[in-house]
């Protein structure tokens, strides 16, 4: 009898909690573009940093890992069925961080200048704002 293939919406369902549910994913993409864009705050100029930037130092190991990091936002947008324009501009955002952080030294000054994961935070915000007005976190 032939290995059966998993079920991949049973394994994120089971590693994911409320996977579909608005509020929750609202606070997922939040959470995560806090790690990879302002976890690290640098001392003296007071920027912060976060994992994208860090990891993209490591010559191109660390920007595809950066890359993959930033992939889950497009994904969980694509889950919560954003229209496939805005998933599309979500992925040059990201394809401009990758393509120019790539590059030795200038790419590094660039990872800490555009933030491709705040851009795209913001398109999911947007959209969650206009179509699950219910998940708006007033910010104190």
């Amino acid at each position: 009898m032939a290995p059966s293939t998993p079920d991949t919406d049973a394994l994120f369902d089971a590693l994911i909690q409320n996977r579909r549910d608005p509020a929750a994913l609202r606070k997922r993409v939040e959470t995560l573009e806090i790690i990879l864009e302002r976890s690290f705050v640098i001392p003296g100029i007071n920027r912060p940093v976060g994992l994208d930037a860090i990891v993209g130092l490591v010559p191109v190991v660390g920007d595809v890992i950066a890359a993959v990091m930033g992939a889950y936002l497009i994904w969980e947008a694509r889950n919560l069925g954003m229209p496939k324009w805005k998933i599309w501009r979500m992925v040059g955002n990201l394809g401009i961080d990758t393509t120019l952080g790539a590059i030795p030294l200038v790419g590094d000054a660039f990872d800490f200048l555009f933030r491709s994961n705040t851009r795209n935070l913001k398109i999911i915000k947007k959209h969650l704002d206009k179509h699950h007005p219910g998940t708006i976190i007033i910010d104190q």
